[in-house]
C-alpha cells in the first residue's frame, strides 16, 4: 500500500552513487507459491503495520545480485530473470515478513481493503473526508475501519490525508515558483495559518524557511 514517507541519502557522490532498487510483486506468482503444500508456514509477524524492514539474508542478497548482473547480458533477461524473481518471492515468503506478503496477496484481507482506501486517498487528498463514507467503501463499520487503518498506517485517516497534503505541498514549492498561500489552497487547506502551523509541525520549519534550506543543500546530498 502507498504510505507517505520521507527519506534522506546520507552519503552519495558521482564516484560512489547511492543505488536503490524496487521490485514490484507479481500477486499471481505469490498466490501460486502460497498454494504449494511444500511451502513452509509463515513466521509470526511482529507488527501489523503496512510498512516494515526485514533482515536481508545472504541467499536473498545473492538473488538480487544475480538480478543486477543480468543487466550486463540483456539477452539473458527474458529467460533467467523470471526464475530469479520467483526465488526472491519464495525467500521473502519464508522470511520474517512472509506473513505480511501473504496478506498483500489475499484479496479479502483487511490489509487489502485498507490499501484500496489508501489508493483512493492518494488520488483524492484534497477532498473533505467522512470516516463513515470511507468505511462504507470497504463494507466495514466506522469503528472497525478506523481501528484497522490505524493499525496498518500508525495514523488516523485524517492524519494520513494531512501527511499526503503536506508532502505534496512541499514537492510543489520545491519544484515550482509557487507561494505558500497558493499551495495551501491547492492541496485542500481552507486556512493558510493552519497550513503553516501543520507544515512547521511536520517539517520543523515554516514553508518559506524549509524550502530555502532544501534548495541550499548540494545536489549530491539531497534525498
Amino acid at each position: 500500500m502507498h504510505l507517505p514517507t520521507i527519506a534522506e541519502v546520507i552519503t552519495a557522490s558521482e564516484t560512489k552513487p547511492y543505488l536503490g532498487l524496487r521490485l514490484k510483486f507479481d500477486l499471481h506468482q505469490i498466490a501460486q507459491l502460497m498454494a504449494d503444500s511444500k511451502l513452509p508456514p509463515p513466521r509470526v509477524q511482529q507488527s501489523p503495520r503496512g510498512m516494515a524492514t526485514g533482515k536481508v539474508t545472504l541467499p536473498l542478497l545473492c538473488c538480487f545480485q544475480h538480478l543486477l548482473d543480468l543487466l550486463e547480458e540483456e539477452a539473458d533477461v527474458p529467460i533467467l530473470a523470471p526464475g530469479t524473481i520467483r526465488e526472491i518471492t519464495y525467500r521473502l515468503l519464508i522470511g520474517d515478513q512472509g506473513e505480511r506478503i501473504r496478506q498483500i496477496a489475499s484479496v479479502f484481507s483487511q490489509g487489502h481493503q485498507i490499501a484500496r482506501i489508501i489508493d483512493w486517498l492518494k488520488d483524492n487528498y484534497t477532498a473533505s473526508l467522512r470516516i463513515e463514507d470511507l468505511a462504507k467503501q470497504v463494507s466495514m463499520s466506522a469503528s472497525s475501519f478506523h481501528h484497522h487503518f490505524k493499525s496498518l498506517t500508525a495514523m488516523t485517516p485524517l492524519q494520513f490525508q494531512k501527511m499526503l497534503r503536506l508532502n505534496e505541498a512541499r514537492k510543489i514549492m520545491l519544484t515550482e515558483p509557487a507561494d505558500a498561500s497558493t499551495v495551501a489552497f491547492h492541496v485542500g487547506y481552507e486556512s493558510v495559518s493552519q497550513f503553516n502551523r501543520e507544515y512547521r509541525r511536520l517539517f520543523g520549519a515554516p514553508p518559506v524557511r524549509d524550502i530555502k534550506k532544501l534548495r541550499e543543500i548540494p545536489v549530491e546530498g539531497r534525498a
